[in-house]
């Protein structure tokens, strides 16, 4: 079987996630059900696209906030992920 590649898309690694990014994203991916990947493309993309430069923090912070989550919650889930 062969495999398809567009020659426009290259392949991000990104290291040294604050923190507090993963749990956000999770829930975020969950609530849209699709993948991580999905989710920060869609968020890279709509930062390039905005008139105004978007801060990944404030982004993140806006999605918690939609979603609802709390400082506890946070904590919760920070508190998960050290768990497993």
């Amino acid at each position: 079987m062969a495999q398809l590649e567009d020659a426009n898309m290259e392949t991000v690694t990104l290291r040294n996630l604050c923190n507090e990014a993963y749990p956000v994203l999770s829930v975020h991916q969950a609530e849209h059900n699709s993948s991580l990947k999905s989710e920060l493309r869609g968020i890279l993309e709509a930062a390039l696209r905005a008139e105004e430069p978007l801060r990944i923090g404030t982004v993140l912070a806006e999605i918690s906030r939609a979603a609802g989550l709390t400082d506890a919650d946070v904590e919760a889930l920070e508190r998960a992920m050290a768990n497993r």
